[in-house]
């Protein structure tokens, strides 16, 4: 089967890529944004797939989906970034836990077209949580790091809250 144009140059990029990685110099590179979770109403960014069938006060079982807006500042409003899909699922008997599995997927600016994987364990009801960076693809190709997220706002009557996280990503600096 012929390969298309966009495949071959996406190919030839990351070959190009991986023959260059042991001179790849490593930094360090700082984000900071906003979630818009959006737990209710008649567009939610967070739909329950699997309901829990414990009687678990953890809600231990339950699993979602998510496509969140990703934005600069807090406001629903403000400057889009990109999109937070993946998803999570309470997994601990005993705490309200999740186990959170995501793809940041920048849409604007400097890093558009790229992505950042997060896989770890959020503990929801502390006041903030670390979690991991676990790879990303073209300017954070084989990215690693640690999220810091906390729960900015959280509005009950309307379901909809609105997640701070800063991430410190270890990445080449020839990740394209």
């Amino acid at each position: 089967m012929a390969k298309s144009n966009g495949e071959a140059k996406l190919l030839e990029s990351v070959e190009e890529w991986y023959k260059n990685f042991g001179s790849t110099r490593q930094k360090v590179t700082k984000l900071h944004f906003y979630f818009q979770d959006v737990m209710g109403g008649p567009n939610p960014t967070v739909l329950k797939v699997v309901e829990s069938s414990t009687n678990s006060a953890t809600s231990f079982g339950q699993v979602s989906m998510l496509d969140d807006l990703v934005t600069e500042g807090p406001e629903p409003d403000s400057k889009k970034v990109g999109r937070a899909q993946g998803s999570i699922g309470f997994a601990d008997l005993n705490d309200t836990a999740l186990q959170m599995v995501l793809n940041i997927m920048f849409t604007e600016g400097e890093y558009a077209g790229s992505s950042i994987s997060i896989l770890g364990r959020n503990q929801i009801f502390q006041e903030y949580r670390e979690l991991p960076i676990v790879g990303g693809t073209g300017v954070f190709r084989l990215a690693r790091g640690t999220v810091v997220t906390n729960t900015y706002s959280f509005d009950t009557t309307t379901n909809k809250g609105v997640l701070e996280y800063t991430l410190f990503v270890v990445h080449g600096e020839n990740s394209t």
